[in-house]
């Protein structure tokens, strides 16, 4: 079974072909993805493998967490690819369902997260964004029933969302969160690079550059306004469009003022050209 992929697309058909794998000795581990992928997501598949005996991918774009002037349609599709790239890679199964079977006629539930899914980051420019997150993941969990589900660290605020949905509903799953997977010169991999132009693309890593540079400069005592402010100023003149740079709490994602109000993130969203681009780094 390793190594042949089994393609899934009903939830009945994905139930009976996990179902010899519920054993004390086996462990399943979901890497929930919307295709389109790169070395980031292989990342989150080696991490699975390491820590289960069975990995399953799923590949579904979610139309929920799209706003309706948002790249839904456009969105990057590579499904034959990503066949391919998880077959070398040994992936066991592929949860592919289609939009009908994720939302049939008649579904009206919807998750409404709050906290880190309230914390005026991500949530202030795509406000329908974590309550589609939330609500499609929680039927992954619930469809697939893993051990373990791997996320990247590059969506931070996401991570945070989904960790603390499944705690407060019990779901019997360990979310864990793997280290962003960069290109050489520090940009952050992701499905929307390719919208970058040529230009912009020469442009983006500096939005490593600089939250590397914030984290430095608050590491080594400087006041955090300060730091942030100077930051802003940076990537203003580098030509970003700034959405927000913010240092919050590492586990709640609440505004803090000092180094000493707990662990640290530094989070980051810009717009390049038409493509929007989102990091974050500890402190």
């Amino acid at each position: 079974m390793a190594n042949r992929l089994k393609i899934i697309r009903t939830v009945s058909s994905l139930r009976r072909a996990l179902e010899p794998f519920r054993r004390p000795n086996e462990r399943v581990a979901l890497v929930p993805t919307m295709g389109a992928l790169h070395r980031g997501h292989m990342a989150l598949v080696r991490e699975a493998q390491r820590r289960s005996e069975r990995v399953v991918v799923s590949i579904f774009v979610n139309p929920t967490q799209f706003a309706p002037n948002e790249d839904f349609a456009s969105y990057p599709r590579s499904f034959a690819t990503d066949l391919k790239a998880l077959r070398d890679a040994k992936v066991d199964f592929v949860w592919a369902p289609s939009v009908e079977t994720m939302y049939p006629d008649g579904f009206g539930t919807r998750l409404a997260p709050e906290g880190a899914a309230k914390a005026g980051l991500e949530d202030e420019f795509r406000p329908h964004f974590f309550g589609g997150v939330a609500t499609v993941v929680a039927k992954l969990f619930t469809q697939v029933l893993p051990d373990f589900a791997l996320f990247g660290q590059k969506d931070y605020q996401q991570l945070r969302v989904v960790t603390q949905m499944a705690k407060d509903l019990d779901l019997p799953v360990k979310v864990i969160g793997v280290p962003t997977v960069r290109e050489p010169d520090g940009l952050a991999l992701s499905s929307r690079n390719v919208y970058l132009s040529a230009t912009e693309r020469a442009v983006a890593p500096m939005l490593y550059r600089v939250l590397n540079d914030c984290a430095a400069r608050i590491k080594n005592g400087e006041k955090i306004d300060r730091v942030l402010n100077v930051g802003r100023i940076e990537f203003d003149l580098a030509g970003f469009g700034l959405d927000y740079l913010e240092a919050r709490h590492a586990v709640t994602l609440a505004p803090i003022s000092t180094s000493k109000d707990g662990p640290i993130r530094l989070l980051a969203a810009v717009r390049l050209g038409k493509t929007r681009l989102i990091d974050n780094v500890p402190v």
